[in-house]
C-alpha cells in the first residue's frame, strides 16, 4: 500500500481528454473514455486495468503486471502499488490503456 495513489492516480488521469472519473462498482475510482473502462484504482493498493490480450500478456511476460487477481484469463491486469514509485508505474499503464482505447476510436493518442 501507498499512501496518497488513488488520489495521485485521480488527479492525474482524469485531466486526459475525454476521461470520465466515476467510483468503480466494487469500489475505488473508475476511468472511462466514452462507454469503455481504461481501468479503476482500489484504494492505496492496486489498480486494475484493460488491455488487448496481445498487450497484457506482454505487460505480463515482461514483470510489468500481473494477470488480474479475479480474471486472469482476461484482458485485465492488476498492479499493485508497494513503493512510491509503483504510482508513476502505473499512471503510464493507465497512459497505454488511455491510448490504446483512443486509437480505437478513431483518435490519435494525446
Amino acid at each position: 500500500m501507498v499512501h496518497g495513489a488513488e488520489e495521485r492516480i485521480a488527479n492525474a488521469v482524469s485531466g486526459w481528454t475525454g476521461v470520465v472519473v466515476a467510483p468503480h462498482r466494487f469500489g475505488g475510482t473508475e476511468f472511462k473514455l466514452g462507454r469503455r473502462e481504461i481501468g479503476h484504482v482500489h484504494g492505496d493498493y492496486q489498480a486494475d486495468i484493460a488491455f488487448p490480450m496481445q498487450v497484457r500478456e506482454q505487460l505480463v511476460a515482461q514483470k510489468k503486471a500481473q494477470p488480474h487477481h479475479i480474471l486472469p484469463k482476461s484482458g485485465w491486469i492488476t498492479f499493485r502499488f508497494r513503493e512510491e514509485g509503483d504510482i508513476d508505474r502505473a499512471i503510464e499503464l493507465f497512459k497505454l490503456s488511455y491510448d490504446l482505447a483512443r486509437e480505437k476510436e478513431g483518435a490519435s493518442p494525446a
